[in-house]
């Protein structure tokens, strides 16, 4: 038994020496086996080495990259920069950045103020003290990662600033990751390479184990267990790790597929084999898969997931034709961005409306401007509904009706209110309880709504099948008004309205009420100005003989101002043509310009030369600075000019002066034109400067233009450039003062007016001679009745026997009192034009005056005879004395 057994135990102990003979070199399967192993080694600490860099590398630039990203969501989240600014930041941020740090899997999450004190920890004990680390370059705005010896060891951090909207920087974010944690995956492969590489050495061991048998005789190959032990190993940690790993082949198909990418793709079970293009991904995520394109960080939408995919091509290290992707799941991140994108849209609109709502002073406009704001960035639909009064100026009264005064939507077809429909709304409507209580009202739902539908039952239904399903309504409030109400329809969005959206309806409404509110107080001042003026201006002109006339009156617009134009008859058939200009818009200039136009009015009553009627109208502007002045509350005025002129239809003959005014035109019969030297003279108010007057003798049919400066005058053109422009528009001029006045402003001279236009156009007539009767008269008595005898022929020669009784009595008495008082140089002149004028001229410079005489006087009643049987009668004084006229009604 035992010879059996040694006998049997011969061939192994050969089979030994022959293995150990072929392991120890001195075959051919030795030295292939040493080179095997010498290869081996090599390789393997060339791998050690590498992959312990590569995963350390990798590593690192995944700890930087989570870090930043961390930071960069909690830095922007809402409400973060808001903590900075609490009383007690630790309190509000320390929860939410622990929160924030166990879900993203950092080490910390630290926020800090400009000064690097720290808010969080995840050592309370370190709260308070100061921050390690780089802060400059956050400070300038700049994102920093490094790495560091930190209070909590060796870590890799990013510093993120906090800024405010204005992108000034309050505050900054760290988030970081400790270096025992970067190095963590590369201790935990290193086994594994120990593994393979103890692998490699067996699997060469069998290799030249095999050669040595196969040469001897064939023999069993390597045994299965160090392959199935390598295959397990690489199963294992392909399927556990937590980033998806897809590797396809050239021709796009899925060649290996790891449970975490099957999971965030939702690939079936059988998708290794198939084409990725048949696998139900979204396009853009198949066609990167299937392009094999190198992809760094690419950002995928797959389902309700952000997907960042990284891809490599397998060839380029000499592998077969193929790529491999990694993927990593966002979706929490993304989340956060969301919700900050949200509040940054909700900033961006309030501060569009900040600067878009309120351009103009027009409360049709402000509103208008609101409703297109909203659309469709908020509201697929947006009304506003304001009071009638508010329209006009005005203060709302509760109860009365309300006007849609704008409207905008995604569709015009939409079956509400149109523009300018007026309401009267329920009690129950949703618009009507904002009113009441002044505050939003939300109306999720719109068709569980019984208080809206109850407003209209055929339009909300029409509404509703519309598609417009949800509604907030809030009130227009400025202060202590309510101006209107504001509605936001959503149509379009699934989702009805909520609480937040209400909360920016309300900051939206508001800052658009303060607008309408200046719109509407704006409005009712220009009302007021503009009723003022047109009360203060002529509304007709007087009627007269003397010239034809034409005028045009054109406001700026800024806003109602201080120009001003009168024609005035004087005595003796004499007509004063007046055009002025108070320097300024709005009441103030409009009410000036009443108080100068009046004053102009009693002066001209007085039949004073147009230089001395300006010396009165000057003091009277000083007069009314210094009294302004005085008051304290009320502006002076700031400039005024004047221009006076007199025409008369006997002599021809036109009489002008002006205190500052742009210079009267002149078109001669012939059509040619010319701006008459007129003296300047100071503008009024200046005071104790004397003016001059111009004596013009005009052919008949000539046009005396009259304007303001706005007509030649702006801020972009000189006056002398626009004088030009108005002498070529009035040589274009028809021969009428009308057409003269439509060519000079259809001439465009100024296309949008910043100040008053005030234009007037007189055409001189001439007075007929056969109407003009004159006669000298001797100083003595007897000449009365020679003076009877000549008036009565010469009323019967133009057929006012009617007359002659009247005519004569009132001559009588005139002359007899030149005779008695005036002395020498008597004479008398009656004009027949719209009415008859009796004139007596006389030397002397003492005026009449009207009394009542005694019953014991004997004389003392003749003024008062004139002025009983006469319409009007006066004095005016002359260079050589007096003139005393009596007016009669022609019949």
């Amino acid at each position: 038994m035992g010879r059996l057994s040694q006998r049997d135990a011969g061939p192994s102990r050969r089979a030994r020496p022959e293995v150990r003979s072929a392991l120890g070199g001195r075959s051919v399967a030795g030295q292939v086996f040493v080179l095997q192993v010498v290869i081996v080694l090599l390789l393997v600490v060339a791998a050690v080495v590498a992959l312990v860099l590569q995963v350390r590398h990798d590593s690192t630039t995944e700890a930087r990259n989570r870090s930043v990203a961390v930071a960069q969501a909690f830095a922007n989240a809402p409400g973060t920069r808001e903590a900075l600014d609490d009383p007690d930041p630790t309190a509000v941020l320390q929860p939410r950045a622990e929160a924030a740090r166990k879900a993203t899997g950092v080490d910390f999450i630290v926020v800090l103020n400009t000064d690097g004190i720290r808010y969080t920890h995840p050592k309370p004990n370190r709260i308070g003290k100061k921050f390690v680390g780089n802060l400059e370059p956050a400070l300038a705005g700049h994102v920093v990662t490094e790495e560091i010896n930190g209070t909590i060891g060796q870590l890799v951090q990013a510093i993120v600033p906090i800024k405010d909207p204005d992108g000034k920087v309050v505050g900054a974010v760290s988030a970081g990751i400790t270096t025992a944690h970067v190095g963590g995956a590369a201790d935990e492969q290193l086994p594994l390479l120990i593994a393979m590489a103890a692998g490699g050495l067996a699997v060469a061991t069998a290799g030249t184990a095999l050669v040595s048998r196969r040469l001897q005789r064939q023999t069993h190959g390597l045994g299965p267990h160090e392959m199935t032990r390598m295959y397990e190993h690489h199963d294992a940690v392909l399927h556990s790790v937590r980033e998806g790993v897809l590797i396809a082949d050239g021709e796009g198909r899925l060649l290996l597929v790891n449970d975490e990418a099957q999971r965030l793709l939702h690939l079936p079970a059988d998708a290794e084999g198939r084409q990725v293009a048949e696998l139900g991904l979204p396009p853009d995520t198949a066609d990167l898969l299937a392009s094999g394109r190198v992809a760094t960080d690419e950002v995928h939408l797959v389902g309700d997931r952000l997907l960042v995919i990284n891809q490599r091509a397998t060839e380029l290290e000499g592998g077969p034709a193929g790529t491999v992707a990694t993927l990593r799941d966002s979706t929490e991140l993304r989340a956060l961005s969301g919700r900050a994108e949200a509040a940054r849209e909700r900033l961006n609109m309030l501060y569009d409306a900040g600067v878009g709502i309120g351009t103009s002073l027009d409360v049709t406009r402000t509103a208008e401007e609101l409703a297109e704001l909203v659309v469709p960035r908020f509201a697929d639909f947006a009304t506003v509904d304001l009071f009638d009064a508010v329209l006009g100026g005005g203060q709302p009264e509760a109860g009365t009706e309300l006007r849609r005064t704008a409207f905008s939507g995604i569709r015009k077809d939409a079956p509400l209110y149109p523009v300018g429909e007026r309401m009267r709304l329920v009690a129950s409507a949703p618009q009507a309880r904002a009113l009441r209580s002044g505050q939003a009202v939300l109306e999720s739902r719109l068709a569980e709504s019984p208080g809206w539908r109850a407003q209209d039952l055929e339009r909300t239904s029409q509404v509703l099948e519309f598609g417009i399903h949800s509604l907030i309504a809030v009130p227009l409030r400025a202060g202590a008004l309510v101006l209107g109400v504001v509605n936001f329809w959503r149509s379009q969005k699934a989702e009805p309205f909520d609480t937040d959206e209400v909360a920016l309806a309300e900051e939206l409404v508001a800052r658009a009420a303060v607008s309408i509110d200046n719109s509407r107080r704006y409005t009712r001042e220009h009302t007021m100005a503009v009723t003022l003026q047109r009360s203060l201006l002529p509304r007709s002109l007087p009627e007269q003989n003397a010239l034809d006339i034409a005028y045009r009156y054109l406001p700026a617009q800024a806003g109602v101002g201080g120009d001003w134009f009168d024609v005035l008859p004087l005595s003796g058939a004499r007509v004063a043509l007046v055009v002025g200009d108070v320097v300024g818009h709005g009441l103030h200039a409009a009410a000036t310009m009443g108080r100068l136009r009046t004053a102009v009015h009693n002066f001209s009553s007085l039949d004073l030369p147009p230089d001395e009627l300006l010396v009165l109208l000057d003091e009277l502007v000083g007069r009314i600075d210094q009294d302004e002045t005085q008051e304290g509350d009320s502006a002076p005025v700031t400039g005024a000019t004047c221009l006076y002129a007199v025409y008369d239809p006997v002599s021809r003959r036109c009489t002008l002066a002006r205190a500052g005014h742009p210079p009267p035109a002149l078109i001669h019969p012939d059509g040619s034109v010319e701006f008459p030297d007129v003296p300047a003279g100071p503008p009024l108010g200046l005071g104790g400067l004397p003016f001059e007057t111009v004596d013009l003798e005009l052919a008949e049919g000539s046009r005396l233009v009259l304007y303001t400066d706005g007509l030649v005058e702006d801020r972009e053109r000189d006056i002398d450039v626009g004088l030009e422009l108005l002498a070529a528009a009035l040589e274009r001029a028809g021969e009428t003062p009308e057409e003269t006045c439509q060519v000079v402003l259809d001439s465009k001279l100024t296309a949008r007016p910043s100040d008053d236009i005030a234009l007037i156009v007189a055409r001189t007539r001439a007075l007929d001679p056969g109407r003009v009767a004159e006669w000298q008269v001797p100083s003595d008595p007897a000449a009365v009745g020679r003076v009877r005898a000549d008036v009565t022929r010469q009323l019967a020669q133009w057929g006012l026997e009617d007359l002659e009784f009247t005519t004569e009595l009132i001559l009588s008495e005139l002359v007899t009192n030149a005779i008695r008082y005036g002395g020498d140089h008597i004479r008398v002149r009656m004009l027949y034009d719209r009415s008859l004028i009796c004139e007596v001229f006389d030397s002397s410079s003492t005026s009449p005056h009207l009394r009542y005489a005694a019953m014991t006087d004997e004389g003392g009643r003749g003024l008062f005879l004139v002025a009983q049987l006469a319409d009007r009668w006066g004095t005016r004084y002359t260079p050589g004395g007096k003139v005393i006229w009596a007016e009669q009604p022609v019949p």
